[in-house]
């Protein structure tokens, strides 16, 4: 089923660019299983190939705990030497993050470009970047992120080991760069703190509206959502962080008028930095009053996203608001797990069965839709109703009776 899947994603990603060939390199220890691993590597090649590269091979190896200096046994690291030079692979792929000395050793040793996860998704939202807030957010993620590798990648200061004739301007260079990466840091983050208050004035001068927020794992079909709910056009493809910046619409559906908003996508092991850098543009789900939690149904691992989504909700103190679970893309999910069945009403029985799953595991209201075929997209509009309007009879109440 995995590998299905990620056969349908690789023939809509990087269509229009030249790939980097690259391999991938996973490793099995006490942290993750053999699954886990194996999971995390189908969401890289998906990162890897939104990014532009084509994998290659993957390469896993078991482990008590990652080597300190190659992140890999010997063995293995030869064995990937091997590999990348017979079949001109440009790029390796690590799936966790390297510190800047297990970077600088495997560059020496393998003679290409060196990736772990972090620095992928913070090139493919350096990428995505449009406004000035987004392009601030991942450059303060960028520098956060290479300030404690400093040391690790500079390779020509060899003379810090110590010992006669190795003292001198070596260290004072390396501290230079760190504060002028420091300097960066603040300054960026104060360019941040005045795009965020400019923020905090522009939503208080939205008046007393409901607001629903669009939250979902990248690649959920929040923005698809967003386009068939508001009538609008919000960019929206079949690649991991097509959405980085926060878009607001003003929405009124049978006169009542809302806000909905669609935020930058959920992921496993998302870099901590970036975390904390775009938690200014998740503030439109903190202020929400009702959060639409868009889970892709056909994806193999949804009930993992899920729950990812749900830790972020709790982590932006999201945790009690109003909730309803839309489950998209459930013409694809029919695709994988019923084309087989001839008998219709063996599926819409397995359907019914799987939908009273969802609704008694997560005790929300649960819907299954696809954005793509409109599928069930009235019934959502429905409901939102109904909950938007309560929402206005609590919160607005002078409101309410003018609809």
């Amino acid at each position: 089923m995995g590998s299905d899947w990620n056969i349908g994603k690789q023939k809509n990603a990087g269509l229009h660019q030249e790939l980097e060939n690259a391999v991938m390199v996973g490793l099995i220890h006490k942290e993750y299983t053999e699954q886990q691993v194996a999971e995390h590597l189908d969401e890289l090649e998906f990162l890897a190939m939104t990014a532009g590269a084509h994998i290659a091979k993957r390469f896993v190896q078991r482990l008590p705990h990652p080597d300190l200096r190659t992140f890999v046994g010997k063995g293995k690291l030869e064995e990937i030497c091997n590999y990348v030079e017979a079949h001109d692979i440009d790029l390796v792929i690590f799936d966790e993050d390297l510190s800047g000395k297990q970077q600088n050793n495997l560059e020496k040793e393998l003679k290409r470009k060196i990736v772990d996860r972090s620095t992928l998704i913070l090139d493919i939202f350096a990428n995505r970047a449009q406004t000035a807030q987004a392009k601030t957010q991942v450059e303060l993620a960028q520098m956060q992120y290479l300030l404690p590798r400093l040391r690790g990648l500079w390779t020509h200061l060899e003379r810090q080991r110590g010992g006669i004739g190795m003292r001198g301007p070596g260290e004072k260079e390396i501290e230079t760069d760190r504060r002028i990466i420091r300097d960066k840091i603040a300054a960026l983050k104060g360019k941040l703190e005045k795009i965020d208050l400019q923020n905090t004035t522009q939503r208080k001068n939205r008046g007393d509206l409901i607001r629903v927020a669009l939250v979902g794992y990248t690649n959920a079909g929040k923005s698809t959502m967003m386009n068939l709910l508001s009538k609008s056009e919000v960019f929206a493809e079949d690649k991991l962080f097509a959405t980085l910046d926060t878009t607001v619409r003003k929405v009124v559906l049978e006169r009542i008028p809302f806000l909905l908003s669609d935020t930058v996508g959920f992921i496993r092991k998302l870099p901590h930095h970036l975390v904390e850098s775009f938690k200014s543009t998740l503030d439109e789900t903190r202020e929400s009053d009702l959060i639409i939690h868009v889970i892709d149904l056909s994806h193999p691992h949804y009930e993992d996203h899920i729950q990812t989504v749900e830790t972020t909700l709790r982590e932006l103190k999201c945790g009690d608001k109003p909730v309803i679970m839309v489950f998209n893309k459930i013409d694809q999910y029919r695709d994988h797990y019923y084309d087989q069945l001839l008998d219709n009403a063996t599926r819409l029985e397995l359907e019914h069965q799987l939908y009273e799953s969802l609704t008694k595991r997560y005790t929300v209201p649960c819907m299954f839709v696809s954005a793509k075929t409109k599928e069930n997209i009235d019934s959502l509009r429905e409901l939102m109703i109904g909950q938007i309007r309560d929402l206005y009879e609590v919160r607005y109440p002078y409101q309410a009776k003018t609809f």
